[in-house]
């Protein structure tokens, strides 16, 4: 027998789709800044690996010449994703969600064996909760990639009234390989979270759509069983 089961509420429905978009478009409009001054590459003496990025992806994606526009794009989402922020921080700490997203001293081994579950090398159900271990670790850090990003990017944006900040971050060089650094990470979040929820399915999908998943009621009580003997 199937049952509606409530799993997300509407705050944070909302504080997540709008942070996925407001994400995704500071990234590209950093990208903009950053055509105007990319030194970042992976060398070796004076032999290049890796550049970030070739003149050709610049090409492809019109982005040469867009300093400005790229500069009030992004400041302009930057007041968007700091408020969300701040509204999702108050909400967790108000609701008590923070209890379930901060990771305790089981969540790195529980995030080892998700892992192993997700690439087919264990075959166990995985914990029926909110958040596993993976996804406490996951949440926490891009929480704190967010607050990284703020700071290093106020440092940037205003070395001279915001220069504790850059003594902070070991100055303004500093400051930029960190910011830039963090958007790298958001990218790697973004593809590897995508990836989790193609393979979790439309169930998992919907609930953070309309706030309520599906269930199999015999399922979920067998699998309570399991996790109890």
């Amino acid at each position: 027998m199937k049952k509606i089961q409530k799993k997300h509420s509407l705050a944070l429905r909302w504080f997540h789709w709008i942070n996925f978009p407001v994400l995704a478009l500071m990234i590209w409009s950093g990208t903009l800044i950053y055509w105007a001054y990319d030194p970042y590459a992976i060398k070796i003496g004076n032999f290049t690996l890796f550049k970030f990025y070739p003149e050709s992806f610049y090409k492809s994606l019109g982005i040469p010449f867009r300093l400005a526009e790229g500069m009030s794009w992004h400041f302009a989402l930057m007041w968007i994703f700091t408020i969300n922020g701040i509204l999702y921080f108050l909400y967790t700490m108000i609701s008590g969600e923070w209890k379930l997203l901060i990771p305790n001293k089981h969540s790195f081994k529980e995030a080892w064996n998700v892992v192993l579950h997700d690439i087919g090398f264990r075959k166990d159900t995985l914990p029926l909760r909110k958040f596993n271990g993976a996804q406490q670790i996951a949440y926490t850090t891009v929480i704190l990639m967010g607050f990284g990003s703020l700071i290093s990017g106020l440092a940037i944006y205003k070395p001279i009234q915001f220069s504790w900040l850059s003594w902070l971050l070991g100055g303004y060089k500093n400051a930029r390989i960190i910011h830039f650094g963090l958007t790298i990470g958001y990218v790697f979040f973004f593809m590897i979270h995508i990836a989790q929820v193609i393979r979790a399915g439309w169930n998992n999908f919907r609930a953070m759509v309309a706030g309520f998943e599906v269930i199999d009621e015999k399922d979920s009580t067998s699998t309570i069983s399991e996790q109890n003997v």
